[in-house]
């Protein structure tokens, strides 16, 4: 049986020049067939999305180069907004300033938050971490962090610009994100037709990033890690994935169709529910390992700037910061952006505060837990262990039952995901057909077919696909913000002389 991180071992053997440890098997069944079809397409994008350069002994994917290099102009663009903004975007959350919260929009900062964390936080948070762990050593949990912190100032920039250029729709609802920011943003300074053509491509990437990486991998690893905890091919489990996709498939239905509010209604209590619980795990972790933290974060920083450490970084950061295969904060990529922009608020740059917080919380929290128990339980060591099972290996050594610890992570995670994503594709097919009623239910349907597809079947070729469409998504994202990214800084120096003068005070 394939392990749950078969992906991130492929796209890290492809990144960092690893050979594969055996060769594919002979196509066999449905499955193999259809890979073996579409193979040729998908190997051809992803090389071409995943070009990369050697650097220092290591290949270095230049997609990488380009979010990185976006993330530090804007953190050195908006003076370190990501630190100094950090206390600010804690008081909006905790309602200090809902002075702005009357605008239009249907959630509110703390739904909007959580409901694009439920889309960042996935299995690459927990399988990422510990590919990016085994290839570079405890030195990639620096550069992990690194990468966290500065994501936190693409966020901004992206999610101010989401509310910004937003739109209210006949029924109430609003709409936003890329789409509308590349479309009506570079309009306004008069380069619509290159706003057009980017929205479009963005809009058009989106869908098929949310069919496969947000959601047909997310189910076909929920269903792989179940089946293999509860006896792999022997499981009682292993003939009926097909029924335990129509369970998720069910489960995201009925959130998905009630839209934003209910998503946001569903996240707002599972994400601090499961980012709590999987932190809770992993205290318990170091707790029990307590007298092996020193050395670990010894190891972590003395390995950083070794040349192992830098390019299990470098591969770290585009491996641990993925949604099965994303960025894990998914900053730069603009996909938050969308959920971001249905928050209740009159000052767009206040969802910019609200949205930095999530790279804090998915990479420098969430990855960075997951790395600390690799390192202090030496599971990272065993060349045997990868991905998910690795993770899973570092929670049973202290507890045996800990396994079933991961597996409820996993299923957690990964159905969170499904759901946001489902949103964005959602929102993506909108834009594009006009807010079509038909064209939007279509797609929700299509959307849940490929749920049970995905738990069935081991589309590697589509889902390979679907990831360098999530990475393609960044592309004219980027291009937007910078061209863009002199409305964040006006929009955020008023606010700023606002807070200052006091017309804006706490309201709390």
């Amino acid at each position: 049986m394939k392990r749950p991180e078969h992906f991130f071992l492929a796209l890290a053997a492809a990144t960092s020049g690893f050979a594969a440890a055996s060769a594919p098997a002979a196509p066999v069944g449905i499955d193999d067939r259809i890979n073996a079809a579409l193979a040729p397409v998908s190997n051809a994008v992803a090389s071409t999305v995943f070009y990369s350069v050697p650097v220092g002994g290591a290949d270095l994917p230049l997609i990488v180069l380009w979010l990185i290099t976006a993330a530090i102009i804007f953190t050195l663009y908006l003076g370190f907004i990501n630190l100094r903004g950090f206390r600010h975007a804690i008081d909006i959350v905790r309602g200090k300033y809902d002075n702005h919260s009357s605008g239009p929009g249907e959630v509110s900062h703390f739904q909007a938050l959580t409901a694009a964390v439920s889309g960042t936080v996935g299995l690459g948070n927990i399988a990422g971490v510990a590919v990016a762990i085994s290839l570079g050593g405890p030195g990639a949990t620096f550069w992990m962090i690194v990468a966290g912190l500065l994501g936190m100032s693409s966020k901004f920039v992206e999610c101010t610009l989401g509310v910004k250029y937003r739109r209210e729709n006949p029924d109430g609802s609003v709409s936003g994100g890329p789409m509308f920011y590349l479309s009506r943003g570079l309009a306004e300074r008069g380069m619509g037709g290159l706003g057009s053509a980017l929205a479009a491509i963005f809009a058009v990437a989106a869908i098929f990033g949310s069919l496969g990486g947000g959601n047909m991998f997310q189910s076909n690893q929920t269903v792989l890690q179940l089946v293999s905890i509860t006896g792999g091919d022997a499981s009682p489990l292993a003939p009926y994935k097909w029924l335990l996709g129509i369970v998720i498939a069910g489960i995201v239905g009925s959130v998905i169709i009630g839209g934003i509010k209910s998503i946001a209604n569903v996240t707002d209590k599972l994400v601090p529910f499961m980012a709590g619980l999987y932190v809770f795990g992993g205290l318990l972790v170091l707790l029990l390992n307590a007298g092996q933290i020193p050395a670990a974060i010894s190891s972590i920083i003395s390995g950083a700037f070794s040349p192992e450490g830098v390019a299990g970084g470098a591969i770290g950061v585009l491996i641990q910061g993925i949604r099965r295969a994303t960025f894990s904060n998914e900053a730069g990529i603009g996909s938050a952006a969308i959920a971001h922009s249905a928050v209740k608020t009159d000052r767009p740059v206040t969802e910019g505060y609200v949205s930095l917080l999530e790279p804090f919380i998915d990479t420098v929290v969430i990855c960075t837990m997951t790395a600390l128990t690799l390192v202090v339980t030496g599971v990272y060591k065993n060349p045997d262990l990868s991905g998910v099972t690795m993770t899973s290996a570092a929670f049973s050594s202290v507890v045996p039952q800990f396994s079933w610890f991961v597996t409820l992570a996993v299923i957690l995670f990964a159905i969170s995901t499904i759901i946001t994503w489902a949103y964005y594709g959602t929102k993506a097919v909108g834009y594009l057909t006009g807010e079509n009623k038909t064209a939007i239910l279509a797609f929700q349907v299509f959307f849940l077919i490929a749920t049970v597809i995905g738990a069935s079947l081991d589309l590697n070729s589509i889902i390979d696909f679907s990831d360098s469409m999530i990475f393609v998504m960044s592309i004219p994202n980027i291009i937007g913000l910078y061209l863009l990214m002199p409305v964040v800084k006006r929009e955020l120096a008023e606010y700023r002389a606002d807070l200052n003068s006091g017309r804006i005070q706490r309201t709390g």
